[in-house]
């Protein structure tokens, strides 16, 4: 939550006068038109990875592909509304004729929102964010990405773990981008007991995009 207890040092000169108490009706805001807007979104599944990723790269035509199949297959997609990845899954379940929901973050960089999500929402607030993410998917699944992919997979993994989420399918894609960091969790984390084996369980890793629907098909009933 560091965003918004240290957003004064990020954000506009008007904002360093407003008290954290009238913050907290900012924050209001955006978890009730969170939920208000995606309570409507049918089962859904979140796909996070990487805002660098180009379109004439393999992975965001994989991706394309994947979103849309699933799309096709009856479910809402939803991204984190930028570029990239998040662009390719949006573009995908566009294509599908499915809800394309771009979950948008204000940045100072500026992140620009791509164009294929059908259902769009911007927030201020990285964590008002990540629960919308979490309480509308019923699948997430982890493509490349660098940091903010990380926090999502291991996000849920961690609610998962200690049974603050319900379990659901959470699929790492592309397994040579990954390996590195699976035999870390394996050779370090589990072999100093800082996890349990079944924890390993929480997610699995696949690279094919069909066998990802299949996964999800068969366990996310719609």
């Amino acid at each position: 939550m560091l965003d918004s207890i240290n957003e004064k040092d990020t954000w506009p000169v008007d904002d360093i006068s407003t008290g954290d108490s009238w913050r907290i009706f900012r924050i209001m805001a955006e978890f009730v038109e969170g939920f208000e807007i995606l309570s409507r979104v049918k089962p859904a599944v979140s796909i996070f990875g990487s805002a660098r990723v180009k379109p004439n790269q393999k992975i965001y035509k994989q991706t394309v592909a994947l979103a849309k199949g699933l799309a096709e297959a009856g479910y809402g997609i939803i991204s984190g509304g930028g570029p990239g990845i998040m662009e390719a899954a949006n573009k995908g379940a566009a294509e599908g004729g499915g809800q394309s929901v771009g979950l948008n973050i204000q940045l100072p960089f500026e992140q620009k929102p791509n164009p294929y999500a059908n259902i769009k929402l911007d927030f201020r607030y990285f964590f008002v964010r990540k629960v919308m993410f979490l309480k509308y998917a019923m699948a997430y699944i982890i493509l490349p990405g660098g940091f903010g992919t990380l926090d999502e997979f291991f996000e849920a993994l961690t609610l998962i773990q200690t049974k603050r989420l319900r379990p659901f399918p959470v699929i790492l894609m592309d397994s040579s981008y990954w390996q590195g960091l699976l035999d870390w969790l394996k050779d370090q984390v589990l072999e100093n007991c800082r996890i349990s084996p079944e924890d390993m369980e929480i997610f699995q890793v696949l690279d094919d995009p069909e066998e990802i629907i299949k996964v999800i098909t068969r366990t996310v009933i719609l």
